[in-house]
Parts: structure tokens; C-alpha cells; sequence
């Protein structure tokens, strides 16, 4: 892990990862691990903002101070993420009939949804810094919270799977459509972090072989609510605008409310479900 300062008052942490921790794992484990220790006293930052492959701690009162606890917080919280891969690893999402192992192996890099611009659904931080805190609580008028409230809470998110795409998603997969659905249905994915529009969240929780490219052209509209893949992720939008990810569904959930609190719904760290209705 690199940690590099980022303005007067914020620091950016790269989590580079050992080989047998991905990424995404070792950022969800230190963003959990700095809202651990804010809630608690230990940290002081106006903002914790995840990324594909950093964290950003914004609002420092003394970054140098920062710094020296980031380092000592390290070892623990690289323990814990080595510890989530492994028993992903040994445990595992259960494929659902119909999925091969390996399926999916038509994978492109350059949609991986990762920090490199492509003048759409780009990785980063969230930009209306809604990213920031988890909607992890009771939700009423579409999502509702399966196990409880708090950071634990699970959404589900009912969602109608008629996304013109399927077919696409499940030619690269090498499976038919309702096997498709079956995987996206029993899969709990992730909110790893917010970006490319204000509540816009990339989901984790597809195996890594079934990454999925963007389309070459995107669309000049996508419609809000709208259900999609590209790379290891889904995403939901929460607004119409234009977009690649390949479309599989769509939900009346509503996302993102600019007066809400907090104003995105699914923020980092919220486990997610989609169901379809």
C-alpha cells in the first residue's frame, strides 16, 4: 500500500494488493476498517471515499498524524482482507444450475470499470461525494432492508429483467438468458464504491471470469433505474444519461435524492440483492 498526499488536507491510499488478495477486497477492507475507527474516535476525516483501487481520506486535520496511524493500522487490516479472499475462495457464491465453471471467458480488460478514464461510467470516487456513507437501514417504497438495519442491512432491489442486452450477456457467458438471470438473482453482491454519476453504484460479487465488455458505441440515453453490466460489476442508473454497460434490467428504486441523508441510497459497504419482480 502507497500512501500519497492529495491537497493540504487529504491523503490518498493505493491498495496495491499482495497476488492472493484482489483488490476490491483489500479496498472494502480498509474503507470498512476507517469507518470503524472514525465512528469510534480514532480518526479524524470528513471523508471517506472509495475507489476501484484507493481510498480517499479527505478533511484532515493532520495528514502527517494520519499517515503514521495508516501504517500501523496496516498489517491488521491486510490480515482481514486476506482473510475475506480466502474464504471466498474455500466458500464461494454458489453458481446456480446452468452456469459452467469458467464460464464467461470473452473478458476485456478495457472494461473492467477500473481508475482509467473512458469518457463514460469511469471508476471513481463518488463525485457528489454521495458515496460516503452506507444505506444500510430500513427502506421503504421499493428497496427493503432483508436483515436488519445498520451497516449489516441487506437491499433488495426488485428489478424487472427485460434489458434489451441479455442475449449479449448470455452469448459471453455460454449460457442461456434465464441462467443469466439465475446468476444476477442468487448472487449478494457489494456496493464497492460510487461513481460516474451522483448514486451510481458499482456492485462486487460476480466471479472474475465473467467480466463483461462495455458496448463498442454507448447509447446516447440510458434510462434511470436502468439494471447493467460491464466488467466485474453491476451498476444501477440512477439517472438517465448516456452509457455502455450492457442493460439486463430496470427497477423504480430511486437512488438518489440531493436532499436525502444520505443522499445515495446503495453507498459503500451495502450489501445488495436483486430480485425480480
Amino acid at each position: 500500500m502507497r500512501i500519497r498526499p492529495a491537497g493540504t488536507h487529504a491523503l490518498l491510499l493505493d491498495c496495491t494488493a499482495p497476488a492472493d488478495i484482489p483488490e476490491a477486497v483489500l479496498v472494502e477492507a480498509w474503507r470498512a476498517e476507517l469507518w470503524r475507527r472514525r465512528e469510534q474516535g480514532d480518526l479524524s476525516a470528513v471523508e471517506i471515499v472509495p475507489a476501484a483501487r484507493t481510498v480517499l481520506l479527505d478533511g484532515l486535520p493532520d495528514p502527517a498524524a494520519t499517515a503514521d496511524l495508516l501504517f500501523r493500522w496496516t498489517p491488521a487490516v491486510t490480515a482481514a482482507a486476506a482473510a475475506r479472499a480466502a474464504a471466498t475462495a474455500r466458500d464461494g457464491t454458489p453458481a446456480p444450475d446452468g452456469i459452467p465453471a469458467g464460464a464467461g471467458g470473452d473478458t476485456a480488460r478495457a472494461g473492467d470499470g477500473g481508475d482509467t478514464a473512458r469518457g463514460d461510467e469511469t471508476a471513481h470516487g463518488d463525485t457528489a461525494r454521495g458515496g460516503d456513507t452506507a444505506r444500510g437501514d430500513t427502506i421503504t417504497g421499493g428497496g427493503i432492508a432483508a436483515d436488519g438495519g445498520g451497516h449489516g442491512g441487506e437491499i433488495l432491489v426488485p428489478v424487472e429483467f427485460d434489458g434489451p442486452d441479455l442475449p449479449l450477456v448470455a452469448e459471453h457467458w455460454g449460457v442461456d438468458v434465464p441462467a443469466v438471470l439465475r446468476r444476477l438473482t442468487g448472487t449478494r453482491f457489494l456496493v464497492a464504491f460510487c461513481g460516474f454519476a451522483p448514486g451510481f453504484p458499482y456492485l462486487t460479487g460476480l466471479p472474475a471470469d465473467l467480466a463483461l465488455p462495455r458496448l463498442p458505441t454507448p447509447r446516447p440515453r440510458v434510462p434511470a433505474g436502468s439494471v447493467a453490466l460491464a466488467g466485474p460489476y453491476a451498476g444501477i442508473y440512477p439517472s438517465a444519461s448516456p452509457g455502455g454497460w450492457l442493460l439486463v434490467g430496470r427497477t423504480d428504486l430511486p437512488l438518489f435524492d440531493v436532499d436525502g441523508d444520505p443522499p445515495a441510497r446503495l453507498g459503500p459497504g451495502t450489501r445488495v440483492r436483486l430480485v425480480a419482480t
